[in-house]
């Protein structure tokens, strides 16, 4: 098991509650055991919860399983089969997940700048908890739910929050532009400035931030900045091992990747997804708890096993009090129409269509009527 984080911990079950009762190692890069992301960026980072709250393995579980922590992979070897670490050991195995997950990117000139974060990891939570208790002003760079869940946390500590995004409009790559908006209105609903269509085109100050500097000229002062432009999928120590590459591990519809005795999960494994046509990389903490029960069977079958049809992937984000649930893939839509609730009131049930049939739906503050669409969007057939 290559990664120790959610993804990594539900292989792990899986491979138990599947029956599998031989040696089982877990490697992970990061000091800690599994935690839980979602929260790093709202109560957590809020100061509302506490760092055991955010352990991920119950008191008293215990997969007898070996735990290589602070142990960060360097390469696939395939004859025999066995995990490189960059400390110099080498981990043998008969079958391997790989579950390492994705970083943050960051932006030129950001590294030795006191001030500028990235918020990934338990310890990227850490720092910007304690900048963020002493208040000023944030810049967050990059629109997506995790620049806003931070906007939203800062805004209700009080810090003055200014959001730039380079899109035309904010979230339109995972929710379209036309919901994209409505959602992202929640900012200027709690006075968040939100500055679109204009890119970033440094960051000043000497040893720490002191302004974001757009491309349009303009200068927006900053004693915080977070730089939330997505993340890449941590496959560079899989190059020259023989797994099939493409914006993550490429994998079948059920985490089967190029190499036999190889499967793949979490944020670095790029599935097939029948319903689309297409390979895609899945970035939520549904999928990291679901998607690995497919991959270890496919595992333990030896590639025997039938591939089904994952669940349409699934996410939600906590913002200025509204709970916002996405499940489907907004990209293949060619409608989108708000079923119940009002735009103004931020309360909507949306639907996404292509040809008249559903393919993704969106909740703000509709539970209920947004879990019957989502049960009804796993029953279709690709």
């Amino acid at each position: 098991m290559v990664g120790a984080s959610l993804a990594g911990l539900s292989a792990a079950r899986s491979l138990r509650k599947q029956g599998y009762d031989g040696r089982l190692v877990v490697i992970g890069d990061e000091l800690h055991r599994p935690y839980d992301r979602p929260p790093l960026s709202k109560e957590f980072l809020a100061g509302g919860i506490g760092e055991a709250d955010l352990a991920l393995e119950p008191d008293g579980e215990d997969l007898q399983a070996e735990w290589l922590l602070g142990a960060r992979a360097a390469g696939l070897d395939t004859t025999p089969r066995a995990v490189r670490l960059a400390d110099g050991r080498e981990v043998r195995a008969d079958g391997i997940v790989i579950a390492t997950g994705a970083s943050a990117r960051t932006l030129p000139g950001m590294d030795g700048l006191a001030g500028v974060h990235t918020l990934r990891t338990l310890d990227d939570a850490r720092a910007l908890r304690d900048e963020l208790a002493r208040g000023g002003r944030l810049v967050v760079i990059g629109g997506g739910f995790i620049g806003a869940e931070v906007a939203s946390t800062a805004c209700a500590l009080g810090l003055d929050v200014t959001i730039v995004e380079a899109a035309p409009t904010a979230l339109a790559g995972p929710l379209g532009a036309t919901m994209g908006g409505i959602v992202s209105a929640l900012h200027a609903d709690h006075g968040v400035r939100l500055l679109c269509g204009v890119g970033v085109k440094g960051l000043s100050g000497e040893t720490r931030v002191e302004a974001v500097l757009m491309e349009d000229g303009r200068s927006i002062p900053a004693d915080i900045v977070v730089v939330g432009v997505g993340a890449r999928p941590c496959v560079d120590w899989l190059a020259g091992s023989g797994v099939e590459l493409d914006d993550g591990v490429k994998c079948g519809a059920d985490g089967r990747t190029s190499l036999a005795g190889v499967v793949a999960v979490g944020d670095c494994a790029s599935w097939y997804d029948p319903r689309a046509g297409a390979h895609r990389r899945v970035e939520h903490w549904t999928g990291a708890r679901e998607r690995p029960d497919a991959a270890v069977a496919a595992l333990l079958s030896w590639g025997e096993s039938e591939p089904g049809v994952p669940r349409p992937p699934y996410f939600w984000s906590d913002q200025y009090g509204v709970k916002i649930q996405f499940a489907g893939n907004a990209s293949r839509a060619d409608s989108v129409t708000i079923e119940e609730g009002s735009a103004d009131d931020r309360d909507v049930l949306a639907v996404y269509r292509r040809a008249g049939h559903p393919v993704a739906v969106l909740g703000m503050n509709q539970p209920r009527l947004f879990m019957r669409w989502r049960k009804q969007l796993a029953a279709n057939t690709p």
